[in-house]
């Protein structure tokens, strides 16, 4: 039965050093986690070489303040909040925040890397022409809006875990996810 993330949690703060368990533990979370929050980052940044940065500098804040989680909130939610705050901070370090769509100039999105073999060719170029489509659909929207539609579709949370991870209020995060749904409709069309 696979563990919970409250489970690796306290394994991993179960003692004051880093045993065995503990470390093991952790490498689970991160396992677990490393890929979501690694194309979050990267939606923030839209830079390979940075993301993968942010991500290691992420986890090593999420092990230092582990302690201190409080276990009555959502763990994926404190998480992402992390990783944008540690995003942000670099980001300013580096005097420039330059939030990136959900395009970039190598067409590496994740959209366009779901290659699914079983599809005829036939299904293939309608299921191409599909997501051209909504690339550039996307495009269109305004970076919060993208970010949001990330975080509720690809990272299916709710709109009170996105509201504490980006800092807005939760009305506005479903305003904005419903303009953004009605844009993104109105261009599909």
């Amino acid at each position: 039965m696979e563990k919970t993330d409250l489970q690796l949690i306290e394994e991993c703060t179960y003692s004051t050093s880093f045993h065995t368990q503990g470390r093991d533990s952790f490498n689970i979370l991160v396992k677990r986690h490393v890929n979501s929050v690694y194309l979050f980052i990267y939606k923030l940044v839209g830079n390979k070489e940075d993301a993968e940065d942010i991500t290691q500098e992420t986890f090593i804040k999420v092990w230092q303040k582990l302690s201190k989680f409080d276990t009555d909130k959502n763990f994926k939610t404190w998480l992402f909040s992390i990783a944008k705050n540690t995003a942000v901070d670099k980001l300013r370090k580096k005097k420039s925040i330059n939030f990136s769509s959900l395009d970039t100039e190598d067409n590496s999105d994740f959209e366009s890397n779901l290659v699914d073999t079983e599809l005829l060719p036939d299904e293939i170029f309608t299921k191409q022409e599909s997501t051209e489509a909504l690339t550039k659909a996307l495009a269109q929207l305004s970076d919060n809006q993208k970010l949001i539609i990330h975080l509720h579709i690809t990272e299916e949370l709710t709109y009170e875990e996105i509201s504490e991870i980006i800092g807005k209020p939760m009305n506005t995060v479903k305003s904005q996810h419903g303009r953004a749904i009605n844009k993104l409709r109105g261009l599909l069309q």
